[in-house]
């Protein structure tokens, strides 16, 4: 039997609690499992692709609510005044957990007509509006969660925003501290934006991979794409960078997102990156 449950916000010592049994509230096509792309930050997904989490019960991250058997008979069902402190619903659904974040804009609370039976005039009751697809689903039998927009589940999902971490200001410092760097005076530490420091951590790594040869190939290499965009001090060898997008324009050089088609011979950057593997 399938049932939907709420995760209240708020000081309460229980946190779920039952909306309703014998009630299927999303479906989902398998097949979009075939589209699915393990989570990286740096990849766009396309329309009909999903990210995913795997083992995801040995994540920190990971509810308690899915690491036990769930007995609906243990939970109370949700009082009226709660309503409105819904922060997710979860439906179980066979094995499986769908999950939907429950926003201020998916209340409804007007005088409506209901198209049924009959017509009907519904006074003015609050209602939840339920996505055609949920935020993310958790697939039980494959430990796996999956999901689109990190974003938006970050709040059912408490910590899972690690993945897509900000830099430090100490991390910062030692990305603008590379030797193929050199700061304009109005840009500094405090300059960089949230964008910017979640690109610097696997900017950071990514030099960390490279050998001494590969670094230093890495000014060489930025100027050749762009000679315009970003200014070179040809005497110190770096980097000038004086506003956000120049920092941007580097962390993706950093990262080898420059490239040369190989048969029409254009420039292109790309503005997303899925590894397929390694030559």
């Amino acid at each position: 039997m399938d049932h939907v449950f709420a995760y209240v916000k708020g000081n309460t010592k229980k946190k779920v609690f039952k909306l309703i049994s014998n009630h299927t509230l999303f479906t989902f096509d398998p097949s979009c499992l075939d589209c699915c792309v393990e989570y990286d930050p740096s990849h766009n997904l396309d329309e009909d692709s999903w990210f995913k989490i795997t083992n995801f019960l040995s994540k920190s991250f990971c509810p308690d609510i899915l690491k036990h058997s769930l007995d609906s008979k243990d939970y109370d069902n949700l009082e009226k005044d709660q309503f409105e402190n819904i922060s997710y619903v979860f439906s179980v659904q066979e094995r499986d957990f769908y999950f939907q974040k429950i926003s201020k804009g998916v209340f409804v609370k007007k005088k409506m007509i209901a198209f049924g039976e009959t017509v009907e005039i519904e006074e003015k009751t609050t209602r939840i509006a339920i996505k055609d697809e949920p935020d993310a689903i958790y697939l039980k039998d494959d430990d796996m969660l999956v999901f689109k927009k990190l974003t938006i589940i970050s709040d059912i999902f408490k910590g899972i925003d690690i993945l897509f971490k900000e830099a430090t200001n100490d991390e910062v410092r030692k990305f603008l501290g590379s030797p193929f760097i050199a700061l304009s005076p109005d840009y500094q530490v405090n300059s960089v934006s949230k964008l910017n420091r979640r690109r610097i951590t696997p900017a950071l790594e990514a030099l960390a991979n490279m050998t001494e040869t590969q670094k230093q190939q890495i000014v060489p290499y930025i100027n050749e794409y762009y000679p315009t965009k970003l200014k070179l001090d040809q005497n110190n060898e770096k980097f000038v960078i004086s506003n956000d997008d120049e920092l941007k324009m580097l962390l993706y050089g950093v990262q080898e997102r420059f490239y040369t088609t190989k048969f029409g011979g254009e420039k292109r950057v790309a503005n997303s990156v899925l590894t397929i593997g390694k030559t």
